[in-house]
């Protein structure tokens, strides 16, 4: 078995080894001490960024996961299109929530409407939001048929998202803040979160994936990477996600740190509408000028990949792309370029100083921003910058790549960094857009990533890996590439 899919296993629960190497040991050598970096503020609600916090802990799960991009049973076990805006998912039997309660069609479509209700729409809905109508879900035997306002040929893959969870009924006592406090369906039972500092967690005796190794979870919320890496070296946590890489060095034996491909470039945005790089020759010319920087090995002192294209060993069925045609450069003649980055990822900074080094010796005349993402984020395609170095998830929500080339390199987008606009390329889009097909919308993406780099619309520099701190004899910990999981029914401790 390779060590893919060996991942991919562990991930769903199928598989009897762990991902990391070390000893094994049962569920009663102790509680799991984990580390995440994201302190909540509304208890671990599905509503909004903390959702990952509660499938990392393994506490709730949705109906749907993603491996490689694939839907994949997991509180369903199978699903169908009725027609073009309906679709009908048959639940898996004898799965109960941590109540107590069964898992039923009834409170199956009541977690969705509620969802599909709230305020703000969570991101997977809010193209169907903005359709005018609301994901409607009922009841219908043994599973629920979900009807979108308009034709969706992703919708499992939406219901893979950690804000479309199942929870049990009891779970909205406060329909705007759903509580997973003993209302999920994972292999551990969230009995308490403290504020935003910490949680804990019991094994789930009835979980439906079979016995979980460790008798329970001591979580711990630390914003602080360094804190985070500091607590890992002293043998006070077991997992600590998010490492950076300015800590790796100092872990060592029997701690490790293992890096987890995500499907997230880091790449440099030219602005097609830019009076500088309107001209494709002088947009080739930046690509030439920057191209022997080798950031991943420098900046990122290994621990990230090269980037071949916008997808990378995230997403496996890229390397099939295609070679794209390559535009020449045209003479630089002290171009004035307006570079912007933000500082809330500290590698970025660092490559825009490396990039507008590398641009100044071509010839340009190169001014460099930096701002807070926040402040970055609200000049959107107003033309303030003419090339912004940006991370960028390509599996944001639905893990559909067509999803996100129509957000980013789309003449009507809502994420042009660009402003690429091109009609044959809309066209491919909008093909791919109304194909359930899932290899189907991959070649198309692989067409538009082709388009797009020949265009050199974007300059991709790195894909990025999750950074996972694991002390010595812990096993069993999931290498997600789309941060859903993180601790299994598998994970223990030595």
């Amino acid at each position: 078995m390779n060590r893919r899919l060996a991942v991919v296993l562990a991930v769903l629960g199928l598989a009897l080894a762990g991902c990391f190497s070390g000893s094994g040991g049962d569920a009663a050598e102790g509680r799991l001490r984990v580390g995440l970096s994201f302190p909540p503020t509304s208890g671990l609600s599905p509503y909004g960024n903390e959702a990952t916090l509660a499938t990392r802990l393994g506490v709730t799960e949705p109906l749907v996961t993603l491996v490689g991009g694939t839907p994949t049973p997991a509180l369903s076990t199978a699903w169908t299109q009725v027609d073009p805006s309906t679709w009908r998912f048959t639940l898996r039997p004898g799965v109960t929530f941590h109540d107590g309660s069964p898992l039923t069609p009834d409170a199956v479509a009541g977690s969705l409407n509620r969802a599909a209700a709230a305020t703000p729409v969570p991101r997977a809905l809010a193209s169907l939001a903005e359709a005018g109508a609301p994901l409607s879900a009922r009841a219908d035997g043994d599973g629920v048929v979900v009807t979108t306002p308009v034709p969706d040929p992703v919708l499992p893959q939406r219901l893979a998202s950690p804000e479309l969870v199942v929870l049990a009924p009891t779970a909205y006592v406060d329909p705007a803040r759903p509580s997973p406090v003993r209302a999920g369906t994972g292999p551990f039972v969230l009995e308490r979160v403290d504020g935003s500092t910490g949680a804990s967690l019991a094994s789930n005796p009835a979980y439906w994936r079979g016995p979980v190794a460790a008798p329970g979870i001591d979580a711990r919320f630390l914003a602080d990477g360094t804190a985070r890496a500091n607590a890992l070296r002293a043998g006070e946590l077991d997992v600590a996600e998010a490492i950076p890489v300015s800590q790796v060095p100092t872990i060592t034996a029997p701690q490790q740190v293992v890096g987890v491909p995500l499907p997230r470039s880091v790449a440099v945005y030219l602005d097609q509408r830019s009076p500088v790089f309107a001209d494709p020759g002088v947009r080739a010319a930046v690509r030439s000028a920057i191209a022997p920087i080798d950031v991943a090995g420098t900046i990122y002192e290994g621990r990230a990949d090269a980037a071949a294209g916008l997808f990378g060993p995230a997403t496996p069925w890229a390397a099939a792309r295609p070679p794209h045609a390559v535009t020449p450069s045209s003479p630089v003649t002290g171009q004035r370029i307006r570079l912007a980055t933000y500082s809330d990822r500290a590698e970025l900074p660092e490559i825009a100083a490396a990039d507008a080094d590398a641009l100044r010796r071509a010839g340009f005349t190169v001014d460099v921003t930096v701002l807070e993402s926040s402040a970055l984020e609200a000049q959107l395609g107003t033309g303030a910058y003419d090339a912004v170095i940006l991370s960028r998830s390509q599996q944001l929500d639905t893990g559909d790549p067509v999803g996100y080339l129509a957000s980013d390199f789309s003449c009507g987008g809502s994420y042009t960094w660009a402003r690429y606009c091109d009609p044959a390329t809309d066209a491919i889009l909008a093909a791919a857009g109304q194909s359930s097909d899932v290899a189907a919308r991959q070649r198309a993406a692989l067409e538009v990533e082709g388009r797009v780099l020949s265009a050199d619309a974007v300059i991709p520099r790195v894909t990025e890996r999750a950074r996972v701190g694991v002390a010595g004899g812990v096993t069993g910990v999931a290498e997600d590439p789309n941060e859903q999981f993180l601790i299994t029914h598998q994970t223990r401790r030595g």
